[in-house]
């Protein structure tokens, strides 16, 4: 089980045109910290930081950010790609109930 900690439920917004493709694009950010360990399976002493791309609602086109709390990860979060090899986009799950 990977743990992670949403610290806060601050979201950071992206927005612009693709250099390549020229369409616009709009992203919600939210920070995480991931409880990782080491190829050998020792716990990393401290969480690291980093940042999930947050899935907007089809309905409302709002993203719903992550509440303070503790979670882990979703098995949808790991998927295969169009050449077989896996992907992950996190989702997460809360570890316990949110109050």
């Amino acid at each position: 089980m990977i743990k992670v900690t949403v610290a806060d439920a601050r979201i950071r917004n992206m927005k612009g045109v693709g250099k390549t493709s020229g369409k616009p694009y709009d992203m919600d950010f939210q920070t995480i910290w991931l409880h990782t360990v080491s190829e050998d399976g020792t716990p990393s002493p401290f969480p690291e930081k980093t940042e999930i791309i947050l899935d907007r609602d089809a309905s409302t086109g709002r993203t719903n950010p992550y509440q303070p709390g503790e979670y882990t990860l979703h098995p949808s979060s790991i998927r295969l790609g169009l050449n077989g090899s896996p992907e992950v986009a996190l989702r997460l799950v809360p570890l316990k109930k949110l109050a």
